[in-house]
């Protein structure tokens, strides 16, 4: 059976398609153009996806077809020479990704096939976990391309991608400016599944056989329509059986894989180098002699299809590979029509007038390739001429370039008009022959400017750069660094500012300590406060004395209070399997609290001196991270391991204390020398992490409450030296809008629609991906607005959670299973979808254990913190202040920079000098987060406590003001956006 497909389509769910992107005007609209097979399109949406479910029903294997009731009812509304045709539907979806590969942003779109619907719920499931793809038809994921291809081929051995549109410049596997230089380096070590690729509308096959790389892939073509009239305009012809597992087969194989129909390629909006905005369009040869700058506005050219494809072209002339098949180049029916008539290709008259023809000569696609000539001729004869030139390829090409669609014409100007004079009456008598249909009509583009004429020209002044980083002393420390890993014995304090390299200070003066110095690892305790900082100490020290490693004690405070307690338990009066939490140790008499862990252990060791003797006997040297965040418990617990001439290291920075209300007391950091005497103190001032803006306008917020004398941060390497930017709103949407519309515009646009309007100009050159950016703020309700300005925008978001892994459905009976002898795989194909979800939660931490149960049930029992993410995917992270500490991102958005949240205030509260101080050093730890770039933003109203309120920016970015615009930059204020725009400007 001989058959045409469109297989990549949209459904009204996709930011800018039609309304009237349903089952039944698709099936309608296939009939009249003559198509058999459709991609359903956009199944990951679950709204279209229900739609799928409850409209569809099984048809041939693998494939779909309208409920009985619908198809009759599309059947009555066309004539009979279309109504009888069938209209077949199989799973599709167009899936967007962006992501960073080898310190590039790399954007591509893919295709993904899959058989039957429980197939693509468990897709759905899996990509649900990515992004929200519950925002647009065509979701964005920050997942790597190849990892997107192993899923598809996890949910079903008979899934298949094809990558789309495969040369389009900004979201492409082959695209000049996100894409790859060959399909393998794009899909790694599954680029072998890869067997088809589309060839989009602005290329064809012939272009695509100038490189023998692409000669083992089978090339085929669909619409990508955006509504049903655009079906067809490109489709695959396949001569097989009609079925899912055929059609496959078929592009794989080759065997029945029949060819394509494809635009001249000239039309695709991406065709040839330009830059719309200056109308100005330039062949490859002018691209290079201008060395791909726009000579009106001195701007990088959008580098098109034709100049990529030589780019990586390894033959002169095209070679058609054997056994590959053949294409014709056609115009749609609608844009021939047009060009006869004179009006736009989508007005009621030319749709008419097919409505006419499709009736006498049947599906648009056999009136362009198969009706006989002289039978169209006879119901018009400029159409019959029309047509026997496109069957001929005597077409005018226009080029399209930068988003701008190209224009084929099949008449010269006037020719119409002339031959109108003593045409007969036909079925377009009283047409306007010969008018130029000015929806057809392409913007003028200039020719280009001469190539500039090298001259020499006066340098331009220099940017003052961010000091380089001095050559690294011993050990790859820096003086400082390395004046602290020096000291071996006694007590020692190091003032570490943020971006310092606290870590690689602390792990590099224990590993001297065991490799240089004697002491033996069983010796060196390690205290931090979260499991994710000691689990980094423990991979460096790894890495740093892999023999020794194993022996070094590197613990929280709670784990360490646990070990004591499990060690101690007969003298706590506990059994020794005692349990945690009510979850995990329901067979356990004696339960242990979570704060008891550390209240346990240090009434232990203060009623039992002997105890704590033989304990600092063990941990002769002790290393504390973060000692400003200390509170009064962990500070008696550390005072009974350690004697005030005792073998002490604390590092950290008071400027960062940030935990009062968790009980932290910054008070302990500032009297360790007063606790300690003799305590020798290190001072580390070189950043490592941000730039020189960033670093001066976070020096000049913390200066008037500091609590480090001569306060000092210099910056080093190469962060760039972009401002730091203050942006006023006037709402708390219009804010999240800026920042949703801030992160397009420094990936260089996430869709289409933001390269194509003009408004995404930026080239994407920092290689940002999602993971790279961080909206942070004060209080947890603020994260609504901006949540909801990601969703719209599509783009993927995590707002970190810190509900507990032992808590969360399921988890219970996964841990119960495992005892009573289940695998993990058996559980992940457990009927009950809360336990596979549990499954899926769970597995990560256990990968991380390596197999130990013990510690895999303790670090569970611990608090883990629920992160119900893929780990494998990018998404911008939404977080707290306080939560993101120790954290870094290369942009950092700090949003409600206003009076009352920065510092926070509850209305009628006392004055508090020492919380706003805090205050400060929160937002002082925000701004140290951003490496490149920090934007702080402030709303002129709020809703907080229930009410709309008028707010004022915060009081602390007053220190800003007498900076220069080259460190710190005030833009206009953003205005409220109205409800009725805010969906349009984010589309």
């Amino acid at each position: 059976m001989r058959f045409h497909a469109d297989l990549h389509i949209h459904s009204k769910y996709s930011r800018a398609c039609s309304k009237d992107c349903d089952l039944e005007h698709l099936t309608w609209w296939a009939r009249r153009k003559g198509i058999t097979l459709v991609g359903t399109g956009d199944f990951t949406h679950p709204a279209w996806f229900e739609h799928l479910t409850r409209t569809l029903v099984p048809a041939e294997p693998g494939l779909f077809r309208l409920r009985d009731e619908l198809d009759a009812d599309i059947a009555r509304r066309l004539p009979p020479a279309l109504a009888a045709r069938p209209v077949r539907f199989m799973l599709s979806v167009e899936i967007s990704t962006i992501y960073k590969r080898d310190e590039r942003t790399r954007k591509v779109h893919h295709l993904v096939y899959l058989p039957d619907l429980a197939a693509a719920e468990e897709f759905n499931r899996r990509l649900a976990r990515i992004g929200n793809i519950a925002s647009d038809g065509r979701p964005i994921l920050g997942l790597d391309s190849r990892d997107l291809l192993e899923i598809a081929l996890e949910c079903s051995q008979d899934a298949f991608l094809v990558p789309a549109h495969v040369w389009t410049p900004w979201f492409a596997v082959l695209g000049s400016k996100s894409g790859f230089d060959a399909i393998e380096d794009c899909y790694a070590d599954l680029a072998g599944h890869i067997f088809a690729l589309e060839t989009g509308l602005s290329s064809d096959p012939e272009m695509n056989w100038r490189i023998s790389g692409l000669d083992r892939y089978r090339l085929v073509s669909n619409s990508d329509a955006h509504s049903p009239p655009m079906l067809g305009r490109e489709t695959t012809v396949f001569d097989t059986d009609l079925s899912y597992f055929a059609v496959r087969r078929a592009m794989e194989t080759g065997q029945g894989h029949a060819g394509s129909v494809e635009f001249f390629p000239e039309e695709g909006k991406y065709h040839t180098d330009g830059h719309r905005k200056c109308g100005v369009r330039m062949d490859p040869v002018q691209t290079r002699a201008h060395g791909g700058i726009c000579p009106e506005c001195r701007r990088p050219l959008t580098v098109g299809v034709l100049s990529r494809v030589e780019e990586l072209a390894d033959r002169a002339t095209p070679l058609r590979p054997a056994g590959a098949a053949g294409f014709t180049s056609l115009v749609p029916l609608p844009e021939v029509m047009s060009e006869i008539v004179g009006v736009g290709p989508k007005s009621k008259r030319v749709l008419g007038e097919i409505d006419k023809l499709t009736a006498a000569l049947g599906p648009e696609l056999s009136i362009l390739q198969e009706v006989p000539v002289d039978d169209i001729a006879a119901l018009s004869a400029p159409l019959g001429e029309a047509v026997a030139r496109l069957r001929r390829g005597e077409v005018i090409r226009e080029a399209g370039f930068d988003g701008e669609y190209g224009v084929i014409r099949l008449f010269e100007p006037g020719e119409l008009r002339r031959a109108a004079a003593g045409a007969t009456p036909s079925l377009f008598d009283d047409a306007q022959l010969g008018a130029a249909p000015e929806a057809r009509s392409a913007k003028p583009a200039r020719a280009p400017a001469p190539a500039p004429v090298p001259t020499t020209a006066p340098a331009p002044a220099p940017v003052p750069a961010q000091r380089s980083a001095p050559a690294a002393g011993p050990h790859g420390l820096d003086p400082e660094q390395a004046a602290a890993a020096a000291v071996t014995e006694g007590p020692l304090l190091i003032i570490a500012g943020p971006g310092t390299g606290k870590t690689r200070t602390l792990t590099h003066r224990i590993a001297r300590l065991v490799t240089e110095h004697g002491v033996a690892p069983r010796h060196c305790l390690a205290i931090t406060f979260t499991r994710r900082a000691a689990e980094e100490m423990r991979e460096r020290l790894t890495a740093l004395v892999p023999r020794q490693a194993p022996e070094l004690t590197i613990a929280t405070f709670h784990s360490l209070g646990l070990a004591i307690l499990r060690e101690q338990h007969e003298r706590a009066g506990l059994d020794a399997d005692f349990g945690i939490t009510e979850e995990l140790a329901e067979h356990t008499r004696d339960l242990v609290d979570f704060d008891d862990l550390i209240d346990l252990p240090l009434a232990l060791l203060e009623a039992d001196p002997e105890l704590a003797a033989a304990y600092r006997d063990r941990y002769r040297w002790i290393s504390v991270d973060e000692y400003q965040d200390v509170d009064e418990r962990q500070y008696r617990l550390l005072r009974q391991l350690a004697t005030p001439e005792g073998n002490l290291t604390a590092i950290g920075d008071p400027d960062q204390a940030i935990y009062r209300f968790r009980g932290a007391d910054v008070g302990f950091f500032l009297r360790f020398r007063e606790d300690f005497p003799g305590a020798r103190t290190v001072q580390l001032t070189r950043n490592y992490r941000s730039s020189a803006p960033v670093l001066t306008a976070a020096q000049r917020v913390i200066a008037p409450t500091t609590l480090v004398p001569d306060r000092e941060l210099r910056p080093l390497g190469d962060h760039g030296s972009a401002p730091v930017g203050v942006r006023p709103a006037g709402g708390e949407q219009a804010e999240a809008t800026f920042v949703a519309r801030t992160v397009e515009e420094l990936l260089g646009g996430a869709t289409f629609h933001a390269r194509d309007s003009g408004w995404a100009e930026t080239e994407g050159a920092e290689g940002l991906g999602f993971s790279d950016f961080a909206v942070l703020y004060r209080t947890d309700r603020q994260a609504r607005a901006v949540i909801e300005a990601l969703t719209r925008a599509g783009l993927p978001f995590q707002k970190r959670s810190h509900d507990r892994l032992a808590d969360r459905p399921g988890v219970p009976e996964v841990l119960a299973a495992l005892t009573a002898g289940r695998s993990w795989a058996e559980l992940r194909q457990d009927e009950d979808a809360v336990v596979r979800e549990a499954v899926e939660l769970l597995r990560p931490l256990a990968d991380r254990c390596g197999g130990d149960e013990q510690r895999f049930r303790d670090e569970l029992a611990l608090g883990v913190e629920v992160d119900t993410w893929d780990p494998r995917a990018d998404r911008i992270s939404l977080l707290t202040l306080h939560a993101a500490k120790g954290l870094e991102f290369p942009v950092v958005f700090v949003v409600g920079c206003e009076d009352g949240l920065l510092p926070l205030r509850w209305p009628g509260a006392e004055p508090d000098p020492e919380g706003e101080a805090e205050e400060r050093r929160l937002l002082f730890v925000g701004m140290t987060r951003a490496q490149r770039r920090l934007y702080l933003s402030h709303a002129a109203e709020r809703l907080r406590h229930g009410t709309v309120r008028a707010a004022r920016r915060s009081p602390f970015l007053d220190r800003l003001d007498a900076l220069g615009t080259d460190t710190v930059r005030t833009t206009a204020a953003v205005p409220r956006p109205r409800a009725a725009d805010t969906q349009l400007r984010l589309m």
